[in-house]
């Protein structure tokens, strides 16, 4: 092993073939700066896709919607919105019914600016409105950490083609909360405003669940800023149920609700349905296509890299033909060779290395300041060495075992 550390022939012989040693440090270097960062954006990304929606169980939950908003009187559409749920909760296996007018990570739904003070000319927030006449709470399974569920006081049955009213109490995401008063610890009988200015409607806060992420999903803590509010709309086609259903049973259960619905009424109706799953997959595909994207990028770049460690590895054996027959005239043993281009190579993949974690930390302070990404964590920079030496090391080593083989009377052979 005494050859490995003899760094100093390495250094001299790397000095008279400058171009071939720099160019394979700068594509190490060049290669860890992407690679460390489009890992973290990758990681980033499936974080995201990852997040708790708000409904606990998205495996066993399902939206109905159902074209059949008959134009007429307030009575008879809230007693048809009643008969169609009681339809919908006959069905076995169906563990729980409400009706609302949006679902997390659905991407179709209300947003509203959300202000603790009418005197605010912004809003403090933009929000997720979810207006439902039945306990989201419940169906969605969600936690509260704070005050309770709507009670049936809370409930406002409206018509949203005449009346003005708005309910008075809500139940707001915990992100919201500590959005609205930051410096806050309790929120419960705290009040806050649909929109801003003297028109701006009061809510007062009646609970607070742990999470709960808006329609559109957005990245962030955006995401995560929601609002319950408790009424039951007629003349507003823009309600669906969302359906909880026991463990394994939902594509079943799916079938069944939707031939109990149309079963149910002599009138033509439109039935839609789509789960949660369905949904994620939707909203997160850009996600997971960039991830995938990247991954696939990352992975050419290595290969890229070490066919170029390879391929300047072979250009060295060959060009030093003469010197590795003497060497091995003069009694180098196999191992010596072998260990004296793995020391060469060792020597220029730190060199990459080192220049490597340099220019990514260079290329995320320009993620930051372009797309707001946060900054790079340290582990990734030690992970990243760990990993290239030994890639670097098993790129060097075919070439290496071939000069290591070469007889000497062939490698001294004129050509």
């Amino acid at each position: 092993m005494k050859n490995f550390f003899a760094m100093g022939p390495i250094v001299s012989s790397m000095l008279r073939n400058k171009t071939g040693a720099i160019l394979v440090a700068l594509q190490v270097a060049l290669c860890l700066a992407i690679l460390v960062n489009a890992a973290y954006i990758v990681h980033l990304r499936l974080e995201v896709a990852a997040r708790p929606s708000g409904i606990a169980d998205e495996l066993n939950a399902f939206k109905v919607f159902i074209s059949n908003q008959k134009l007429g009187g307030h009575d008879d559409q809230i007693a048809m919105q009643k008969r169609e749920a009681a339809v919908i909760a006959a069905v076995p296996g169906v563990l729980a019914v409400a009706r609302v007018d949006s679902l997390p990570i659905s991407r179709s739904g209300s947003m509203s600016g959300i202000s603790a003070d009418r005197s605010q000319s912004n809003p403090t927030a933009t929000a997720g409105i979810y207006l439902s006449s039945d306990s989201l709470v419940k169906t969605w399974d969600m936690k509260l950490v704070e005050g309770r569920d709507f009670q049936a006081d809370d409930l406002m049955e409206l018509d949203a083609s005449v009346s003005k009213d708005f309910p008075k109490t809500g139940i707001v995401s915990l992100s919201l909360a500590r959005k609205l008063y930051p410096n806050t610890q309790n929120f419960v009988g705290k009040e806050f405003y649909i929109g801003t200015g003297q028109g701006a409607n009061a809510l007062r806060i009646v609970g607070v669940v742990e999470t709960l992420q808006t329609p559109s999903a957005q990245a962030g803590e955006k995401g995560e800023y929601a609002v319950l509010v408790p009424v039951r709309l007629s003349n507003y086609a823009f309600f669906a149920y969302s359906v909880k259903t026991a463990a394994g049973q939902r594509d079943r259960v799916m079938k069944d609700v939707d031939f109990a619905l149309r079963k149910s009424t002599s009138d033509p109706i439109n039935v839609n349905l789509r789960s949660v799953e369905e949904m994620r997959v939707d909203r997160y595909r850009a996600e997971r296509g960039l991830a995938w994207m990247l991954l696939t990028v990352s992975v050419l770049l290595v290969i890229v890299m070490l066919s170029g460690i390879v391929g300047m590895c072979s250009l060295w054996v060959a060009q030093r033909r003469k010197m590795i027959g003497v060497r091995r005239a003069l009694g180098a043993q196999r191992s010596d060779i072998l260990i004296y281009f793995m020391s060469e190579n060792c020597l220029i993949t730190t060199i990459g290395i080192g220049l490597g974690v340099l220019c990514a930390l260079g290329l995320n302070q320009v993620l930051i300041a372009q797309f707001e990404l946060p900054k790079l964590p340290m582990s990734y920079l030690v992970i990243a060495p760990l990993l290239f030496w030994p890639l670097g090391l098993a790129a060097v080593l075919a070439p290496a075992w071939r000069a290591a083989n070469t007889a000497p009377s062939i490698a001294t052979r004129s050509v």
